[in-house]
């Protein structure tokens, strides 16, 4: 599939497109169970989730960390899930948690909004990260984020065609 691609929808978002070749069912299985999340989510080569707890049920709550198995470094992130519309939609708080990377991205929470659209197999996943303020989401992009994501996209990739074939 073709990279992720990102764009500047208002002064406080970031909108990251991506396509996947499965259906809507399986790629929100990905995005929702844990066990299945940790091993596409990881973002850049050395890095792990050993921590995914998520109760994905609205008023549930999750949190999120990585480690680089180099370096000993971590960041994470936690939240609250506001929405979520089976194969379609989830909505959550997302804060920041700088670990021991001695990095902020502001105090305030983002607003982190998933789309799941399925046409002919392909599904489009679209997020929204809205951030409190511009200075927040220029922060969050310095970091690499959005490259990040693709990388961790790619793994995706990798992983619905894998059990895909399993569920076949």
């Amino acid at each position: 599939m073709n990279p992720a691609e990102a764009s500047l929808p208002s002064e406080t978002e970031v909108l990251v497109k991506r396509s996947f070749d499965a259906p809507a069912n399986l790629v929100w299985r990905a995005y929702m169970e844990p066990d299945l999340l940790r091993r596409w989510c990881t973002g850049p080569p050395n890095w792990s989730m050993p921590v995914c707890e998520m109760d994905m049920r609205v008023g549930g709550t999750y949190q999120w960390r990585w480690h680089n198995d180099e370096d000993g470094m971590e960041f994470g992130f936690t939240g609250d899930v506001l929405e979520v519309v089976p194969h379609s939609k989830i909505v959550h708080t997302q804060a920041f948690d700088p670990g021991n990377m001695g990095i902020g991205m502001g105090g305030e929470p983002s607003i982190i909004t998933v789309t799941f659209d399925e046409v002919d197999g392909i599904t489009n996943v679209a997020t929204t990260i809205k951030y409190a303020s511009q200075a927040d989401r220029d922060e969050a992009l310095s970091t690499g984020m959005t490259e990040g994501m693709e990388i961790s996209y790619t793994k995706l990739d990798e992983m619905l065609a894998e059990i895909g074939g399993e569920n076949s």
